[in-house]
Order: C-alpha cells, then sequence, then structure tokens
C-alpha cells in the first residue's frame, strides 16, 4: 500500500511509478546484476529503465545508452526515466530538461540543474554538491530530494528535502534544513511578504520512490533506519511537537 501523498499538478501515474512490474523487474535486474559498478566494469548501460520518449544531448535516447556527468537530458509528455550515476540515482519525470554537470569524472555530478519539469533523486555521501533551478539552488552531500520547477508559474520552484541536511538558498533568502521526514520549500520568483524562501506542505512525490531510489544505491532513507514515518506536514520531523516551525519560517525572526 502507498503511503499517504498530495498531488499538486501531478497524477497518480506519476508518482505510483514504484508499482509498475516493469519497474519492479527491472529494479530486480539491475540489483542482481551487481548494480553500478558491476554496470560500469561490464560496460552497461546505467538506466535502470525508460518508459516513453526521452532525448541524450539532443538525440533519442535508448535503453542501451549511458548517462555520463555532463549530459543534458529531456523527457517528453507520458515520458519517465530511471537511471544510476555512481553513488546517486535519479528519477526524471516526464516533460523534464535538466543537465548532469561534470564534477571530478565522468561518474560524479557536480551540479544537478533543473530546467523545467520534476526530479526525484537520492544522493550518496560525499563532498558538497548542488541542485540549481531558476530560483532555488541546494547545496547537498547525502540526502534524499524532490525537486520541481513549474514554468507556467514564472518557472516558480519546489524543492523537498525528504531527508538529510542541505543549505537552501533563494536569492539573499538562505537556511540549513536538517529532515528525517519531508522538509518542504516554494522558491519564489519574486518576493512575497519580503520573502523568497517560503515553507511549503509535501507534494508530488511518494516515501516508495525515494526508498526504492535508495535501494538502487544500496542506501535507506532516515524512516526506514529509524523504523517509523513521521509527520506528513512538510516540517521535516518525525514526532509533532507544540510550537515546533518550519526553518523557512524562523527566518528573520
Amino acid at each position: 500500500m502507498n503511503t499517504l501523498h498530495t498531488l499538486a499538478g501531478r497524477t497518480e501515474h506519476e508518482v505510483l511509478w514504484t508499482q509498475r512490474r516493469s519497474f519492479l523487474q527491472a529494479a530486480s535486474a539491475w540489483t542482481a546484476l551487481g548494480g553500478y559498478s558491476a554496470a560500469q566494469a561490464q560496460q552497461r548501460s546505467n538506466i535502470v529503465e525508460l518508459v516513453g520518449d526521452a532525448q541524450l544531448n539532443g538525440q533519442r535516447l535508448l535503453p542501451g545508452h549511458t548517462i555520463q556527468s555532463g549530459d543534458a537530458i529531456s523527457t517528453g509528455p507520458g515520458s519517465g526515466l530511471i537511471f544510476v550515476l555512481g553513488t546517486s540515482s535519479f528519477k526524471v519525470r516526464q516533460n523534464t530538461r535538466m543537465v548532469v554537470e561534470r564534477g571530478a569524472s565522468l561518474n560524479l555530478v557536480s551540479v544537478l540543474r533543473l530546467l523545467t519539469g520534476a526530479v526525484v533523486s537520492v544522493w550518496g555521501k560525499g563532498g558538497t554538491r548542488r541542485i540549481v533551478t531558476p530560483t532555488v539552488t541546494v547545496g547537498i552531500r547525502g540526502t534524499g530530494t524532490y525537486t520541481e520547477v513549474l514554468p507556467e508559474q514564472h518557472y516558480r520552484s519546489y524543492f523537498c528535502n525528504c531527508f538529510g541536511t542541505v543549505d537552501v538558498q533563494a536569492g539573499a533568502d538562505k537556511t540549513v534544513s536538517q529532515s528525517d521526514y519531508h522538509q518542504s520549500f516554494w522558491a519564489e520568483p519574486t518576493s512575497m511578504g519580503g520573502r523568497l524562501l517560503r515553507s511549503a506542505k509535501a507534494i508530488n512525490h511518494t516515501d516508495e520512490e525515494l526508498e526504492y531510489l535508495a535501494r538502487l544505491v544500496n542506501q535507506r532513507t532516515n524512516w526506514q533506519i529509524l523504523g517509523r514515518k513521521g509527520v506528513h506536514d512538510g516540517k521535516g520531523y518525525m514526532d509533532d511537537k507544540p510550537n515546533q516551525m518550519h526553518p523557512a519560517d524562523m527566518m528573520g525572526k
């Protein structure tokens, strides 16, 4: 049974991909064959699943292709892509344009630059890397995230620190997010009440998505490690405590 989730401009079909038989088979095969290091050694593709039409550097993406850092990726309507690069895993939703900018090697992503659309990602431990959209910059180490850019809302961005610690910045607004269970933000294109960075509810992604992406890179989410789920309100905490505030709401106080 899928956990509680709230949709805003997305469909059940998009967020329930972990229930598809095709994905479950692909994920089992990926794990059985040894994951990313084995795929690299055997010169196999690092694409776990491709549904519909996608492009890699402007050319049609095929299941046998390999995605490297420095590549530009786009997906069409009704399409989706799951791939692993180094110690990180990514689920790219439909109608998305993004670049995985190169780090120290072909296997290390320094920046996930999301131009439009949405991506769920789990990042292994390592040096600081960034997620960058038109309105927010996020510095991460090891964490699970969901990021969405809304072009119809002047490229307003939604970011959820699903678990881990990240630095979040929108213009001059900046804060540190420490989350065990989905701490969510809006990064506004123009100031609202004097702020660009605002608290948000947890929308458009599920626990299962993060759990399966973590499994692809031999990780577990914080709630799996702790053995229980938290409060599904976007504040990022396991327990609902009196006067407990979202970090965006504490800025300037």
